[in-house]
């Protein structure tokens, strides 16, 4: 039996449990009417997999129904499931408990369909907030529907807090000139999906930018006065610049109102009384306009008093505030004036993570939450076991040093170019990790989330997904970085270095293991269930986006060397052929967001490679 997150106690008993025409999901008499879309999701669970149309009723068991029910004297976090001959008992101590059992359950109804096995499970988790962060400002911002999915994902999975990143993807109702050219997600959306969330167990969280990252406010002609660096307006698009620069003056008044301003119009729009201020990677601080304040103050007390500000207009709000913990790490000494309500969010996303933020943090009292990631960042298929070992980090991390929650990120440096199914293990691995202190192996989780989440009997199709990354020889990033910097006229010798750290060397051996993982996939997808299968295009565009990246890569350092090639334009249809594909994939679970910067990258090379000069331009 498969169930993600193990549960703490599961004693699996001989017999089973036959579901029938007549059963029924009943809510008992005293179960909350808001239980109602959990029974509504175990119903739609068995019709698909068990082929049954169970009634949902209200009222009354009988012998081989499945009955909900709330028992407070369990205690708010925990749940029991037994599955006898009498029926199947579904019992939480909250609401929310009673629905991590329903998730239980829906997981053995999808491996076992109408034949439930004997079981009694006695659960709780370790963690009281396991969440997901998920980017939708720099590259894809997803629509209301996926959103949604999104949701149902982190439910099934018995995780229960989102938060999704902002910048200016959100449509603030007086600032025209920071989405005109854009796609944000409405105040109507937002709403509506804190609505879809909270009825799940999940907690909404808005998160902004309130600090650095700020590149299109602070780069707009209305607000960039408030930047830190002058003629922020005047540069051309860049996805490093944006990364790097783009900090408020903290010396300029009117940009503390301006966030307090945004902040509030923002916060109303959700249930939840926590509010993430971001306020990391403040790069350019003191740097500019406020060089003289840092000169009297020095930075970390020129950050601290920013913050502190804003902290105690959302305490006032009634709001917990969080923050990520980067920049105050580095100040341990200035943390005590940081009011108890806050917390801190202390991330770390290598392989090998060192607990070092996190010990400072500790040392110091910080409430934390320890954030890991996916390791989509960058890449056309996610770096799954570098996400894994970075998620057993730090939740080993957060068990340690008393964190209070998981935060599992899911950033979209340079576009985010990966297609979102790509997260879906590290999503996975986090709920596992902040659930319990159970944590399969990483081919054995693997198996295991193959056939309960893609329905693949094989239990090879994340094993195989975790092989991608590796065929790439030409990096997203180092094609970003090659291009910026040409046309920003940087020194050649620094373009000419990112050539001398990439192999080309390797490419057909890497291309060649990209066909072979191409037919693997064929191989592996007649084993899943047929729902699951959009999951093949989206791998096969990837494939194909590693290799012909690849092959641009060589002509590239060919062409540096004086020796361009004489298949640049064959290599340059191939190029636009697989954008043709990756843009319908991209609109079919987003809006437009930043496809058309990401698209600039592919035409600026086509170009190149069509070119007879041995020059970029």
């Amino acid at each position: 039996m498969i169930l993600l997150p193990m549960p703490k106690k599961v004693e699996e008993k001989s017999g089973n449990l036959v579901l029938r025409v007549d059963t029924a999901v009943v809510m008992e008499a005293a179960c909350p009417r808001e239980a109602y879309v959990y029974a509504k999701q175990l119903k739609e669970e068995i019709s698909a997999w068990a082929g049954l149309n169970l009634d949902i009723r209200q009222g009354s068991f009988r012998k081989g129904d499945v009955s909900l029910s709330t028992n407070a004297s369990l205690g708010e976090h925990r749940y029991t499931l037994n599955i006898t001959e009498e029926g199947a008992f579904l019992v939480g101590g909250s609401l929310n408990a009673l629905g991590w059992a329903v998730q239980t359950l829906r997981q053995i109804v999808r491996q076992d369909a109408g034949l439930l096995p004997f079981v009694e499970i006695d659960d709780e988790p370790d963690m009281k907030n396991r969440g997901f962060y998920h980017d939708v400002t720099r590259g894809r911002i997803q629509n209301l529907d996926n959103l949604k999915k999104l949701a149902d994902k982190l439910c099934f999975y018995k995780m229960n807090q989102l938060q999704l990143y902002v910048e200016h993807s959100y449509l603030y109702r007086d600032l025209t000139e920071l989405w005109r050219d854009d796609t944000p997600l409405t105040a109507e959306e937002i709403i509506e999906l804190d609505e879809y969330c909270y009825e799940r167990g999940i907690e909404l969280v808005p998160s902004i930018a309130t600090f650095g990252h700020l590149y299109k406010l602070l780069g707009t002609k209305g607000y960039q006065h408030l930047c830190e660096l002058p003629d922020s307006a005047e540069s051309a698009f860049s996805f490093r610049d944006r990364m790097a620069h783009h900090t408020v003056n903290v010396s300029d008044s009117n940009a503390m109102e301006l966030v307090k301003e945004l902040i509030e119009e923002y916060m109303h729009l959700f249930r939840t009384d926590k509010f993430n201020i971001c306020a990391d990677e403040t790069f350019d601080l003191g740097k500019g306009r406020s060089a003289e304040l840092a000169k009297e103050k020095g930075t970390g007390q020129m950050y601290l008093d920013y913050i502190m500000e804003l902290f105690d207009f959302l305490i006032q709000k009634g709001k917990v505030p969080m923050f990520w913990g980067d920049i105050i790490s580095g100040h341990p000494d200035l943390y005590p004036q940081i009011p108890k309500e806050v917390i801190c969010l202390t991330w770390g996303y290598a392989a090998d993570q060192s607990d070092w933020a996190v010990k400072i943090l500790y040392d110091v009292n910080a409430v934390q939450y320890l954030c890991p990631g996916v390791c989509g960042w960058n890449t056309w298929v996610n770096y799954i076991r570098g996400s894994y070992e970075n998620i057993v980090r730090m939740c080993n991390y957060a068990r340690k040093y008393n964190a209070i929650g998981i935060l599992n990120t899911d950033w979209g440096d340079f576009g985010h170019i990966n297609h979102p199914a790509f997260s879906v293990p590290g999503l996975i691995y986090g709920a596992v990790g902040s659930w319990g202190e159970h944590m399969p192996e990483f081919d054995e989780l693997n198996r295991q989330i193959s056939v309960l989440e893609y329905g693949d009997a094989s239990g090879q199709l994340v094993g195989l997904m975790a092989q991608m990354n590796g065929a790439c020889v030409f990096s997203w990033h180092n094609a970003v970085t090659i291009k910026e910097w040409t046309q920003q006229k940087n020194d050649p010798e620094k373009i000419k270095g990112i050539y001398g750290e990439m192999d080309m060397a390797k490419v057909p051996q890497c291309n060649k293991r990209v066909e072979e993982m191409e037919a693997r996939l064929r191989e592996v997808s007649r084993s899943m269930d047929s729902t699951c299968r959009g999951i093949v295009e989206c791998a096969h565009v990837s494939l194909e986006m590693i290799r012909c990246w690849n092959e641009v890569g060589v002509f590239m350092a060919e062409r540096q060397k004086g020796e361009a090639p004489d298949n640049g334009a064959a290599v340059a249809a191939g190029l636009e052929r697989c954008l043709h594909y990756y843009q319908r994939l991209w609109r079919e679970n987003g809006k437009e967001g930043d496809l058309m910067k990401v698209s600039d990258v592919f035409f600026w090379y086509a170009d190149i490679l069509r070119s007879k000069s041995n020059h970029c331009e």
